[in-house]
Order: C-alpha cells, then sequence, then structure tokens
C-alpha cells in the first residue's frame, strides 16, 4: 500500500504561498512570491533527489498542475527532477472537466475521498503532494495524510496563504527526521499518528 506525503516550503510562521518566484501566486494581494529562492542549498537539493527514489506518483491541485506543467516539461532530463516529474504518474484533483496534456498525467476520477484511498490501495511506494493548498486542506478533512516533509525557513511574513488553516481536532504527529541546512531551513519529516 502507497502512503501520501504532503511535501511543503514554508515560513516559520506558516506561509506556504509564493515560494519559488516573485509573480507566484499573487491572490490576495500577496507581495512576498519568491521568498524561498535564497534559501535554497546543496542540503535541499540532495533531499529532494533522495525521495524521488520512492516517489511513485504525485497529486496536484488543479492550480498547482497549471503552475508545474508550465515549468518542468521544458526541462531536460539531465535535471534528475524534470526527468522524475516529466515520467512519474501525476493525478489531478480538479472539479474543472480538462483533459491534461503533461506526460502521464491523470485526472482523479470521482469523489477526493474513495479516489485518493483506491489509488493508496495500489502498488508501492509514495503519493507526493508537492505545493496544493486548498487539496492539501481536503485531504487533511478526509484523514487521507500519512505524512509530512517540511522545509522550515527562517523567515516570518505575516501574510499569506498557510499550510495549517484549522483542524477539525488534534492530530498527533512523530517527529522521523530533523534536519538543518546551510541557509538555516530546517527539514522536518513528521509521520501521522
Amino acid at each position: 500500500m502507497r502512503t501520501l506525503n504532503v511535501i511543503e516550503f514554508l515560513t516559520l510562521d506558516g506561509v506556504m504561498q509564493g515560494l519559488a518566484s516573485p509573480d507566484d501566486d499573487r491572490d490576495g494581494g500577496f507581495e512576498h512570491g519568491g521568498w524561498g529562492a535564497p534559501y535554497f542549498d546543496d542540503v535541499q537539493a540532495a533531499a529532494a533527489l533522495e525521495g524521488l527514489a520512492s516517489t511513485t506518483a504525485y497529486l496536484f491541485g488543479r492550480r498547482t498542475y497549471e503552475h508545474m506543467i508550465a515549468f518542468w516539461p521544458g526541462q531536460p532530463d539531465s535535471n534528475p527532477m524534470a526527468a522524475h516529474l516529466n515520467s512519474t504518474v501525476k493525478y489531478v484533483a480538479t472539479g474543472t472537466p480538462r483533459s491534461l496534456t503533461w506526460n502521464n498525467a491523470h485526472v482523479l476520477d470521482g469523489p477526493l475521498g474513495p479516489s485518493v484511498r483506491k489509488l493508496k490501495s495500489e502498488g508501492e511506494g509514495t503519493i507526493a503532494v508537492l505545493g496544493s493548498g486548498v487539496l492539501v486542506q481536503d485531504l487533511i478533512a478526509e484523514d487521507l495524510v500519512d505524512g509530512y516533509r517540511l522545509f522550515l525557513h527562517p523567515l516570518l511574513l505575516g501574510t499569506g496563504k498557510r499550510l495549517f488553516r484549522g483542524a477539525a481536532a488534534p492530530r498527533k504527529l512523530s517527529l522521523v527526521d530533523c534536519t538543518p541546512t546551510s541557509t538555516g531551513v530546517v527539514m522536518l519529516s513528521y509521520d501521522v499518528i
């Protein structure tokens, strides 16, 4: 059975919005896009590559899928992340019927809970959820998350979309790993108990 891991880059105050570039996710007037770039280092790059070994599928929300397809299919296969993303099966949770053009991408069929439970029951390895803030909230509510892989940045933004936006009930987590990077980012791995 596969596990489902949420992989997120966060500020210390929990903001996950606008990591990559100045124009990345400006919803709500967010003006701090690109906050993550100065903190990337070789330790994080190595962790990302290590995570590819167990990832057998990706699950994205519609907006994250659109953001990803705008960049990754055009990257060369000499980039290990691009090669993995482009060849690995991808599922997109969307209420808007559409045909997907990225290689091995499929619209998640049916209601979220039963569809993801079915995906988890098929095969081995990990289903990785990258970004996809709205989807993550729904996965948490459906009790479908098995683990969190968080890259906690030493930065307070004060505004922006947060990963944890209110839980229906307390949830205990077990710390699996904690690794600091050269830029002050702390890579945290938690399993849901």
